[in-house]
């Protein structure tokens, strides 16, 4: 039994259980995991059992807790500093930071009109989705952010950073929309796409995700 445990959501829907998920795969530590069904009867009860915040993902050392997917990535930073969850080039760090505060406050119309299932393809809802402003333009941002950072730090690797960092992680469930979604991509991004789906980490969620056995309907 390790001394970490992380509270998530069930893999196939919960973006935000998949940043922590991946932030804490990154350190190479032992952890234990706690998986609650999303969208059930005691889904918020069992949650506030681990969480006054009522959200996933959360980590619970001993009888500290940690949640929210930023805060998670600064204590794992602080408690593994050579798992290289931020970059260790200070530029690279700031905007590391910068594109993954963006991507936790923002992109509501992705969020919401194409929301994460790792375990579907479904290229005519990309297709309607991206036919709304809103949805178009939070694409486009999104990949703008992913040329702007593989342009600056990326040429040393595959990620937006070159290493895989916490910007990554963040923008992990947003890549699985991508590819859910059939959203097209040109080039370098679709190359990020998909070596972002073909990390080991990914795929272990994935096939993790495939042997659930809860349903929600997002249509």
């Amino acid at each position: 039994m390790s001394d970490l445990t992380i509270v998530l959501g069930n893999k196939r829907y919960s973006s935000w259980s998949l940043r922590g998920w991946l932030l804490l795969k990154q350190t190479g530590a032992a952890f234990d995991e706690i998986v609650i069904p999303l969208d059930q009867p005691q889904t918020k009860r069992d949650i506030l059992s681990h969480n006054p915040a009522g959200k996933v993902p959360v980590i619970k050392v001993g009888d500290a807790v940690v949640w929210d997917s930023l805060a998670i990535a600064e204590y794992l930073h602080e408690r593994f500093p050579e798992a290289g969850i931020w970059p260790k080039d200070t530029g690279a760090r700031a905007l590391a930071r910068c594109v993954s505060a963006e991507m936790h406050a923002g992109f509501a119309a992705v969020r919401a009109h194409i929301p994460m299932d790792v375990c579907i393809q479904d290229a005519a809802r990309g297709k309607r989705a991206l036919a709304e402003p809103p949805v178009a333009a939070d694409v486009d941002r999104v990949v703008a952010i992913w040329d702007d950072c593989q342009a600056r730090y990326g040429s040393g690797g595959n990620f937006l950073f070159g290493d895989w960092c916490a910007a990554d992680a963040m923008y992990a469930p947003v890549v699985t929309r991508f590819a859910t979604y059939a959203v097209p991509l040109q080039g370098p991004m679709a190359a990020y796409r998909d070596a972002v789906m073909a990390t080991p980490a990914m795929a272990e969620w994935i096939a993790a995700a495939q042997a659930e056995t809860w349903v929600i309907d997002q249509a």
